[in-house]
């Protein structure tokens, strides 16, 4: 029996194939299709959301690429759950939950299939880093193509985006703007399909698909609008089908130690979503790499804040693409001696090598290390009693980096919606969400509805607010999220009370409990905890509040990688 050079030969070779060859004939193919690499073209667009309306068009680009150059393209379309469309409501509970689900369906596609190759194209917070545990996991050849963002609406000639609707609405709460001004931000501020416009989890995620190695060079930051999309998914298809047919490194050949440390210090070198926090240890997970937040903190903690970022600086992905794109902020970190030179990309060239010849920063959407806006990342860490195993705040943007307070407690986002809504909150308070983490939800809700409403009262830096839940990356304010362990594995946050004082100082990257709360008062109360009545889940909840993982290492729901052996040829 010969050694197949190809997966698909599995599917396509010998007398037992011909079954598989009649539906193959049925697709439309020929001899030469069926003979050539098959590859899966796996995308989530559709109508669902604004950054997935592009999707399918680019797809139909890659797949010209994927076949002028050889290869036989399949078009796989996976769910996909819009953040935006989900946001403040109970919907929210299946956003984090499709990240692994689309995981899982590029496996299932690929190992069930056979395909030859991966070309996913993404575009929205969780598909993005689901594409890519996908890839890792499967580990055949593959290309990534973030869908790009949407252009930001203006009003008066300032530059708006969708975070400007949410903290008007606050604004509009709180008596500081009317609703006509609300109704014409809704009107203007999201004017073209693609993701959030600002540093938020989906443009974080799509610069990270670039210095992991997974796409190419400088792809990232071209809006989804901008006609050169065509042109770029079909030059990537053509790049995908050198790695199917040569000696391109695998995706567990672009995962390593050192390429997750490279793109932690994008997140942190960019004020980037909290949320990459979560998705760079799932996809190290996928690699068999034990990459956790202590890993993720490390490098938060040495990497400069170098890009003028919104939503906590000035600027939005589109100047980034007119300042260079995402090389620019990579050969800045790179000249400072933040990022590994030497780790590899898909086309088997080193990051080193592809940054080369790519110029200077502009000196104010991205600045060189030398001149950072601060000496440390856009996101940290936080440890202490009241996390012990850590919890993230976005500092980028933030004037005050301590704050101390009493505990104002809530059980679940809807009863603290309720009383922000009401302004029944006070000046000083630490506002407490629990029971929102990946198994207390489940499925760990961000809780942007509620910062932007603080944020838009111009409470935003008066109060702080910590939850076991998620926030989005376009969230602002001292706001502590992914608190672990969660209250639903008995963390701390579980055992709070109303009035605790507790006690936030970004500098020295601390969230403790006062001393009138010590160990001891920590223990008797967790003889007396009551267990809050579960919620009746059933379905897809049920299945992933069972096998969910911690979020301190990346609220995965499987053991770790395995190897995938090539099926015999009958």
């Amino acid at each position: 029996m010969k050694t197949p050079r190809f997966r698909s030969e599995t599917i396509r070779d010998g007398i037992i194939r011909s079954t598989t060859r009649s539906f193959l004939y049925a697709l439309g193919l020929d001899d030469e299709d069926i003979s050539n690499p098959h590859v899966a073209v796996i995308h989530t667009g559709g109508d669902m959301s604004p950054c997935n309306t592009s999707l399918r068009d680019q797809a139909q680009h890659a797949k010209t690429g994927v076949f002028a150059a050889g290869g036989t393209p399949h078009e796989c379309p996976v769910v996909s759950v819009s953040d935006g469309l989900s946001v403040a409501h109970s919907g929210m509970r299946f956003s984090l939950i499709s990240r692994d689900l689309i995981a899982d369906s590029v496996e299932a596609t690929v190992r069930g299939h056979q395909w030859d190759g991966i070309f996913g194209i993404g575009g929205c917070d969780k598909n993005m880093p689901g594409l890519m545990m996908g890839m890792t996991r499967c580990n055949v050849p593959s290309l990534f193509l973030y869908g790009g963002s949407s252009l930001p609406g203006q009003i008066g000639g300032k530059d708006v985006n969708i975070v400007d609707t949410y903290e008007t609405i606050g604004k509009v709460l709180a008596g500081e703007a009317t609703e006509e001004e609300l109704d014409q931000m809704t009107r203007s501020c999201l004017p073209t399909s693609g993701a959030c416009a600002g540093q938020f989890t989906a443009n974080t995620m799509g610069m990270v698909s670039e210095i992991l190695g997974f796409a190419l060079m400088g792809s990232s930051m071209v809006p989804a609008v901008y006609a050169a999309r065509a042109p770029l998914a079909r030059r990537a298809g053509k790049v995908l089908m050198q790695a199917v047919k040569g000696d391109a490194p695998l995706p567990r050949d672009l995962v390593t130690r050192k390429s997750l440390e490279n793109a932690c210090a994008v997140v942190a070198a960019t004020g980037g979503s909290t949320n990459a926090a979560l998705h760079i240890p799932a996809i190290a997970h996928e690699a068999g790499i034990a990459f956790h937040l202590d890993d993720v903190a490390e490098v938060f903690a040495r990497t400069p804040l170098i890009a003028d970022l919104k939503p906590g600086g000035r600027f939005l992905a589109r100047d980034v693409f007119y300042a260079g794109g995402a090389p620019a902020i990579f050969k800045s970190l790179l000249d400072g001696g933040f990022l590994h030179g030497d780790c590899l990309s898909i086309t088997g060239k080193t990051i080193a090598e592809e940054l080369c010849e790519t110029p200077k920063p502009d000196g104010e959407v991205v600045r060189p290390t030398a001149k950072a806006i601060a000496p440390t990342g856009g996101v940290v860490v936080l440890k202490g009693n009241l996390a012990p195993d850590g919890a993230l705040l976005k500092v980028a943007g933030l004037k005050k980096l301590v704050h101390s307070g009493p505990a104002r407690v809530f059980e679940c986002e809807e009863d603290c919606l309720k009383a922000i809504r009401t302004l029944d909150y006070a000046e000083g308070d630490v506002i407490v969400i629990r029971n929102e983490g990946p198994r207390g939800g489940p499925g760990m809700r961000e809780m942007l509805g509620i910062t932007a409403l603080i944020y838009g009262q111009g409470n935003g830096e008066k109060v702080a607010l910590i939850t076991d839940g998620r926030f989005s990356g376009a969230t602002r304010g001292m706001c502590i999220g992914y608190v672990c362990p969660e209250a639903a594995s008995d963390g701390p946050v579980g055992l709070l009370k109303d009035g605790d004082i507790i006690d936030i100082d970004a500098n020295a990257g601390v969230c403790t409990l006062a001393m009138q709360v010590d160990d001891e008062t920590l223990a008797q109360r967790r003889k007396e905890r009551v267990e809050r009545p579960t919620i009746a889940k059933g379905g897809l909840l049920e299945k992933y509040a069972a096998t969910v993982g911690p979020a301190d290492k990346g609220a995965v729901t499987h053991s770790g990688n395995v190897v995938w052996e090539k099926d015999p040829i009958g």
